[in-house]
């Protein structure tokens, strides 16, 4: 379990500051490993690392004659150490530095993450325990189905985001390696203890082979479960919004007070924040689609997929993270109408317990065929007149040849539908 407290911002792990702070780790323990291997003097070691800094505003000014961030950052942490600056990047190219030290960054996000789905579990756990017994009508198509209960959805989503949750696990550790291993991955300038020391002392795996840079289907890998978490609060919220319809009026999402719905119609309580998460839903699918393509690079890299990391990944992570709290505030703040939900499922006059009728008849001898004829055409009837199904049954020859009025009478209890709830609750540890 990850402690909120112990974690940073996610805003804050993408900073220019922290990415520059990361470079010089990654550098920091490149250099300490050479000097273990007596490439590097102690004394030499010692004095980067105490004087090794970095100026963004330094960065910057230098980037503008070179054109090369690193070239640029190297140049600003060599004017803080002077000539033992000679040793560090020894052997390393540039991108040893920057995908590592992106691993670094990433596996940060999915702590925060992985945080974030923890605790909206928890919350889904809670509420779906909370209306486990609430009855309301479920909708195929958008229309009613069968009766079910409104823990049942939560009990749904509460599964969901613990695939989610075993996902991001996963893509943590499939992004948690680094490289150094030189500019085509050889290791032709660069002893491989090097790699292999600076990756235990930043706690990464060392990639088993790699090529200029670290292989852009972990990165993939890693965008598609933020996608997934995305579209799995994107239902949710899509969900919470279908119910929310004046028409429905079973749930609301939470309006606080002095908020406002509408510039023009002062009625208005508006499922907006979930029309957000749908909305940004659709960035987070459309960044993991830049991942894949960034997979496919020319021999051993080219740098088309750089200039799209740089937006698309800490964009991704900070929109996942902003969903899942937004979301959390939600379902823990959601207004429910278990009254609303009642007087929607006699909105079809009983029609929903067809398929219960349809099974009662073909237990009494009938074929398929010849109770669905029967049912169907009541239903129909019912849909037409405005009866309710359970009054044509009762009154119709065909059926009563079949059915006592208490069969009939019996085939419409709601318990029925819902005998089954505590045991898939019980199956999810509920």
């Amino acid at each position: 379990m990850i402690d909120r407290y112990t974690l940073p911002k996610m805003s804050e792990i993408w900073s220019e500051e922290h990415k520059f702070a990361t470079w010089l780790q990654v550098e920091l323990a490149a250099c300490e490993a050479w000097t273990k291997l007596k490439k590097i003097p102690f004394s030499a070691f010692k004095k980067i690392k105490s004087h090794a800094r970095f100026s963004l505003s330094r960065i910057n000014e230098i980037e503008k004659t070179v054109d090369h961030d690193v070239i640029a950052f190297l140049t600003s942490v060599a004017e803080t150490v002077g000539p033992e600056s000679r040793f560090i990047h020894m052997g390393l190219t540039s991108s040893d530095v920057v995908d590592t030290s992106l691993s670094l960054v990433m596996r940060d996000a999915a702590d925060i993450i992985i945080k974030d789905i923890e605790d909206f579990i928890k919350i889904l756990k809670k509420i779906a325990r909370l209306y486990k017994d609430t009855v309301m009508m479920g909708r195929s198509h958008g229309v009613h189905a069968e009766p079910m209960t409104f823990g049942l959805k939560f009990a749904l989503w509460f599964k969901e985001m613990e695939r989610n949750l075993s996902r991001m696990v996963r893509v943590r550790e499939v992004i948690s390696v680094g490289k150094i291993s030189g500019a085509v991955g050889t290791f032709s300038n660069v002893d491989p203890k090097v790699e292999e020391m600076t990756c235990k002392a930043l706690h990464l795996t060392p990639a088993e082979v790699s090529s200029q840079i670290i292989q852009r289907d972990r990165h993939a890998e890693f965008m598609s479960a933020l996608a997934i978490v995305a579209a799995t609060l994107e239902k949710i919220a899509l969900e919470i919004r279908g119910l929310q319809k004046t028409e429905i009026g079973e749930v609301e999402e939470p309006f606080r007070k002095g908020q406002k719905g509408s510039s023009a119609m002062p009625h208005k309580k508006n499922p907006i924040t979930c029309e957000r998460i749908c909305g940004l839903a659709r960035v987070v699918r459309a960044n993991a689609q830049v991942a894949l393509e960034n997979v496919a690079l020319w021999h051993e890299r080219d740098i088309s997929h750089s200039s799209a990391e740089r937006i698309s990944i800490p964009d991704s992570t900070i929109l996942v993270d902003y969903m899942l709290q937004k979301m959390s505030y939600i379902i823990d703040n959601l207004v429910v109408y278990p009254k609303k939900m009642l007087e929607n499922i006699e909105k079809s006059q009983g029609l929903t317990f067809s398929q219960r009728l349809l099974l009662i008849l073909t237990g009494k001898g009938l074929t398929r065929e010849e109770a669905y004829q029967i049912v169907q055409a009541l239903a129909m009837k019912a849909r037409a007149s405005g009866k309710h199904l359970k009054e044509l049954m009762l009154s119709d020859k065909s059926v009563l040849k079949h059915l006592s009025p208490k069969e009939i009478t019996e085939a419409f209890d709601l318990r029925f539908y819902l005998r089954n709830i505590d045991l898939i609750f019980k199956r999810l540890c509920l």
